[in-house]
């Protein structure tokens, strides 16, 4: 998707390129602004909800298949068991038991 002012007219209509079809419209600066979308990394495993690291299953150089657990987050009294997107091996826990931690924090990464 890609936008370019349009300096033959008048008007402030900018050009939105959609899959090759090209529109025209006045674009808000919210939209202008936004935060642009990223493609996931499944090897980087993030915290879905805040809350409580409970407990580790796995330590720094083990092998993990997919759907294995990783560690338990406790939010809102509930225990969430996090299991593990991709097959690979544990590079790094950037947390420990114990820690708070908010949506969105990075706890660990697969290799």
């Amino acid at each position: 998707m890609e936008t370019k002012k349009n300096s033959k007219t008048k008007e402030k209509y900018d050009e939105l390129c959609i899959n090759g079809k090209v529109y025209k419209t006045i674009l808000t600066e919210k939209f202008k602004n936004r935060k642009k979308w990223k493609a996931k990394n499944d090897k980087y495993v993030y915290a879905f909800i805040p809350g409580k690291i409970v407990k580790f299953c796995v330590k720094p150089n083990q092998r993990v298949k997919e759907r294995d657990k990783l560690f338990v987050l406790e939010a809102m009294k509930m225990r969430n068991h996090v299991l593990s997107p991709v097959e690979g091996t544990v590079k790094e826990i950037k947390v420990k038991v114990g820690d708070f931690v908010e949506k969105q924090q990075l706890i660990l990464m697969i290799e």
